[in-house]
């Protein structure tokens, strides 16, 4: 088996995510044989240093060797069961881990199979905890530039033009509030500032503020100070709108904390979680909500009151292993304090990038390290080719268009973060 041979079975029966197919008539697929910590390596025995996690998913490098031990055993025990009147160990045990490491309130947790999914799951939860109180708000916020998912409900409460302007009949009814400018206090309270008025002219009809909590992701890895969502949770409170942070990017130690909240001292009413939660191992994703929320739907059996909502694969026993067994590690090897290391190495490395011709702006928030660069036109596809010239020397770059990030494995050593930030100024001195 070589590259150009798996290639090419693969071009005549996939269709590819985020992709136009015609491309791939003069740019080569990459295919992958294996993973091993931070490398990814093609059928011919190059590797490449996984610089984005595979779509921000990896926290403890390709096939870690503890969460393949805990997949193996977890295989001759019980692949899957189904979760409506059934239960097993660890569901149970991952289940009680997240509400012990959550902020504070959060009692229960509701899975699905995927990030989309489990937004989806906090819309209707949200909705529907509302109606079950006799209130009728049928109208979700959200931020500017904000990315939620892309099943329908999640692409309804993004702020992504192209997709909501092809799919907008199909859409739930949703409204944005702007995000804050940068990553100042004084952006955050003005930010908030508009939420408020927002509040004030519609608060009645809105069920719930969903966010991004300090790193707006797919939306080009805008950030934002806490103080706009302690300002904002306190408004939600105030109107009785709840809400929702979507931590999907941003939970299990991505922006220096375990979760972002923490930072802004707050409990959301829903905390979305999925990516990082199985060591991006297996799809997996859980909504953690309030006493208050479980509460607006028990009862003696009543169909209308019940949350209608299932997946078939929801709380899949194998999921359930690599999310216990990332979380073992959390736990053995102290990984958000040793992490500030990485995060100061990462500080370091974007100095070198603050005063190169056609960069805007760097920024940085935990693990997530970004170059915005400006004065391209979206025609010169300028993402894709960085892409193509970090690809050549060994380096995995996806720009979201004119911005760079860096969003590495948390195991990345010192020389191979420095290899990473060395070919995008490589990249960057050959466009």
């Amino acid at each position: 088996m070589n590259n150009l041979e798996i290639s090419a079975r693969d071009l005549s029966v996939l269709w590819h995510p985020c992709t136009q197919m015609k491309d791939h008539e003069t740019i080569p697929l990459i295919p992958i044989s294996k993973g091993e910590g931070v490398y990814l390596y093609d059928f011919e025995g190059n590797r490449t240093i996984d610089a984005i996690s595979s779509w921000w998913v990896n926290i403890f490098g390709h096939c870690n060797p503890y969460i393949n031990q805990k997949i193996k055993e977890q295989v001759d025990r019980l692949e899957h069961v189904i979760l409506a009147g059934f239960t097993h160990e660890g569901i149970v045990r991952l289940s009680e881990r997240l509400v012990a490491l959550s902020p504070e309130g959060l009692t229960r947790c509701f899975y699905a199979d995927n990030g989309s999914s489990a937004i989806e799951v906090a819309l209707k939860m949200s909705y529907h905890s509302h109606k079950n109180k006799g209130e009728e708000r049928g109208l979700f916020v959200s931020l500017t530039d904000s990315y939620h998912g892309e099943t329908l409900g999640a692409l309804s409460v993004g702020d992504v033009a192209l997709y909501k302007e092809t799919y907008e009949p199909l859409l739930i009814r949703s409204v944005q509030t702007p995000s804050p400018d940068n990553q100042s206090v004084e952006a955050a309270l003005d930010a908030a500032k508009s939420f408020e008025q927002l509040l004030r002219d519609r608060g009645s009809e809105i069920a719930a503020l969903i966010v991004e909590p300090l790193v707006q992701g797919a939306g080009g890895m805008r950030m934002y100070h806490p103080a706009f969502l302690s300002e904002t949770k306190r408004l939600c409170e105030v109107y009785g709108v709840h809400f929702i942070a979507d931590e999907i990017l941003v939970g299990f130690g991505r922006t220096g904390s375990m979760f972002a909240c923490e930072q802004a001292n707050i409990t959301p009413d829903f905390l979305v979680l999925s990516k990082g939660l199985t060591g991006g191992y297996l799809p997996l994703s859980v909504v953690l909500t309030t006493e208050t929320v479980y509460g607006s739907f028990y009862c003696d059996y009543n169909p209308v009151r019940s949350f209608l909502h299932s997946h078939s694969y929801t709380g899949n026993a194998l999921a359930c292993a690599a999310a216990n067994a990332t979380l073992d590690i959390f736990e053995s090897e102290n990984v958000i304090d040793k992490n500030r290391v990485t995060i100061a190495a990462m500080a370091e490395e974007l100095k070198r990038f603050v005063s190169l011709p056609r960069v805007k702006e760097v920024r940085q928030c935990g693990m997530i390290a970004v170059i915005e660069l400006e004065g391209f036109d979206p025609s010169e596809r300028i993402g894709l080719k960085i892409h193509q010239l970090c690809m050549a020397q060994g380096v995995l770059i996806r720009p979201l268009g004119s911005v760079i990030y860096v969003m590495t494995p948390y195991v990345i050593k010192p020389d191979e973060l420095k290899r990473v930030f060395d070919a995008i100024e490589s990249a960057l001195g050959n466009i």
